[in-house]
């Protein structure tokens, strides 16, 4: 990008100032996406993100997930992180009947469809492993590979991505692309409504397969600064396998403007993503389906989600 003004060193002095602003190899552009980027050998860092997931169609819900990370570079290309992952929701009244339920966090929880629903957890301990097969700084497109296994209270997962990464005009200018596969067991409680001699009957492992789609872009517009978008695309299964189309139960979209600042010792990224007019409930049709003017309700969706991420590096 050529810039004109009147004074002619300016425009040298600019691309200086930028050449030199520091640029730390995992630094997060976005909130919801990942890069290739992985902490150099050697380099600790500790994170905090803080994620608001809020709106229904009706009545309140609020979900608060925090995210304490600790990040450690074992080589140049392969990262380990430890996570600790806590929840606290707040709903009444939110689903599209008129009825209070928990988001899917707490869905091993008793809840009282006429009363309001508050409760803290923590939710998961997790582990994650980043490795990096190409750079996009040294090669035409950098690529990765994640894995994230969570353990907690009646909750397992498991989650694996592919990592794309394209840079432009001297790394100023990033884009980005994840696909998702994640599995999930939850032990829920027995439904006292269920059918006699149903699974639902009993206490039982609830299993579900996620498959998300994310791409996203960044462009550092001034010295530490970054502003760009991201679009998600999720979708949902009963069960463990994406590929039994009868089993598919949930599809939404969210877009949404991402903030970055990078400094030499500190970062923060801010995101706000919109759920999009577009979703699907494959489960349920006519009244008793999850989407109201084409926004899904269902128990892993809302309506916005804010995501805060700080952090520092040693």
């Amino acid at each position: 990008m050529r810039v004109t003004i009147l004074c002619p060193f300016y425009p040298v002095t600019v691309a200086m100032f930028l050449a030199a602003t520091p640029v730390h190899a995992d630094e997060p552009l976005f909130g919801f996406i990942n890069t290739t980027d992985t902490l150099p050998k050697g380099q600790k860092e500790l994170e905090q993100w803080v994620t608001l997931r809020e709106g229904r169609s009706q009545g309140d819900f609020n979900l608060v997930q925090t995210r304490t990370e600790a990040s450690y570079g074992v080589s140049d290309d392969l990262q380990l992180s430890g996570y600790l992952n806590f929840a606290f929701a707040n709903t009444f009244r939110n689903t599209p009947s008129g009825e209070t339920a928990p988001p899917e966090v707490f869905a091993d929880f008793a809840s009282d469809p006429d009363r309001r629903f508050r409760k803290a957890r923590l939710e998961t301990v997790s582990l994650e492993a980043v490795y990096r097969i190409a750079s996009p700084y040294t090669s035409p497109l950098g690529v990765a590979l994640y894995v994230e296994p969570s353990i907690g209270p009646r909750t397992r997962e498991l989650e694996t991505r592919l990592i794309l990464q394209k840079n432009f005009l001297q790394d100023r200018l990033v884009f980005a692309a994840n696909a998702t596969l994640g599995y999930e067991w939850r032990k829920l409680l027995a439904d006292p409504a269920a059918d006699p001699g149903s699974i639902e009957a009993t206490n039982h492992w609830d299993k579900e397969t996620d498959v998300n789609f994310g791409f996203a872009g960044s462009y550092r517009f001034a010295p530490n600064w970054s502003a760009g978008a991201e679009i998600q695309n999720e979708h949902e299964w009963a069960g463990l396998d994406p590929f039994n189309g009868s089993k598919r139960t949930n599809e939404a979209w969210f877009l949404g403007p991402t903030l970055h600042y990078g400094g030499r010792h500190f970062f923060a990224t801010f995101t706000t993503l919109f759920q999009m007019p577009w979703a699907h409930d494959y489960a349920n049709r006519g009244a008793d389906s999850f989407v109201v003017n084409g926004i899904t309700n269902a128990d892993d969706f809302e309506k916005r989600r804010f995501r805060l991420k700080v952090g520092y590096y040693f």
